[in-house]
C-alpha cells in the first residue's frame, strides 16, 4: 500500500505542516538525517512559494517506486496566477519575492527529479523525487 500525505497550504502553518509530513515518510522509507533535512527543506521551499505567490494550494506527499526504486515524490500545486518566465525563475539568483532566490533551483538541486509545469492564470505543479540510495 502506497502512503500518501496531502497537505493544504493557506498559513504558515500549513508550511509546517508540510514539513513535518514529508520528515516522517522521509524516515518510514528509511532515509536518512541528511536526506530528512534536504527533503524537508525542498517542501518548505515549495509550501513558501504556493503560500506567498497563490496564498493557497495543496502539498501532496508519497511513496514512489520505480524499477526497484524506492523514494519520496512530492506534488505542490496552486491554482494561482502560474509562473511567466519558468526558465528565468530556474535561475539562481532570480527572485520575485526580495529572498535570496534559491527558491526553485535550490528544490531541483535537493531533490533527484524534478518537472515544473504552469499555466497563466490558471497555475502551477511541480513535482519532485528524492530516490533511496
Amino acid at each position: 500500500m502506497q502512503v500518501q500525505t496531502h497537505v493544504d497550504i493557506h498559513s504558515e502553518w500549513g508550511i509546517v505542516a508540510a514539513r513535518q509530513a514529508g520528515r516522517k515518510l522521509a524516515r518510514e522509507i528509511g532515509f536518512g538525517s541528511v536526506d530528512q533535512a534536504r527533503i524537508t527543506t525542498a517542501i518548505s521551499e515549495l509550501a513558501r512559494n504556493i503560500y506567498l505567490y497563490a496564498n493557497k494550494g495543496q502539498i501532496q506527499i508519497e511513496e514512489a517506486t520505480s524499477a526497484g526504486k524506492r523514494g519520496i515524490k512530492i506534488i505542490a500545486t496552486d491554482q494561482g496566477p502560474g509562473i511567466k518566465e519558468i526558465r528565468r525563475v530556474m535561475e539562481d539568483g532570480f527572485t520575485t519575492s526580495g529572498g535570496l532566490g534559491a527558491g526553485l533551483p535550490g528544490v531541483k538541486r535537493l531533490m533527484d527529479d524534478f518537472d515544473i509545469d504552469s499555466e497563466l492564470k490558471v497555475g502551477t505543479t511541480i513535482t519532485a523525487i528524492k530516490w533511496l540510495r
